[in-house]
């Protein structure tokens, strides 16, 4: 499993990119739930970190498959 560092590392890098190259999709990220542990402590499980980086990747890969696409496609 990684550490939190390295899954917040790539939460923000997959998130630049969204904004940066798929601002379309970007403005849904709100709309993505993400549920931290419930803990006595309140610290974020790692398991949910991963769950939210691989929602993300989900995210922009059906993006990507659904629109984009579709633009390169002749009419």
């Amino acid at each position: 499993m990684k550490k939190l560092n390295e899954l917040m590392q790539e939460i923000i890098l997959i998130t630049t990119k969204i904004e940066t190259d798929y601002p379309e999709l970007y403005r849904y990220l709100d709309e993505t739930p993400l549920v931290i542990c419930d803990t006595e402590e309140k610290a974020i499980c790692l398991a949910d970190m991963e769950k939210y980086l691989e929602s993300l990747k989900e995210q922009l890969e059906h993006h990507i498959a659904t629109h984009i696409g579709q633009s390169n496609m002749p009419s």
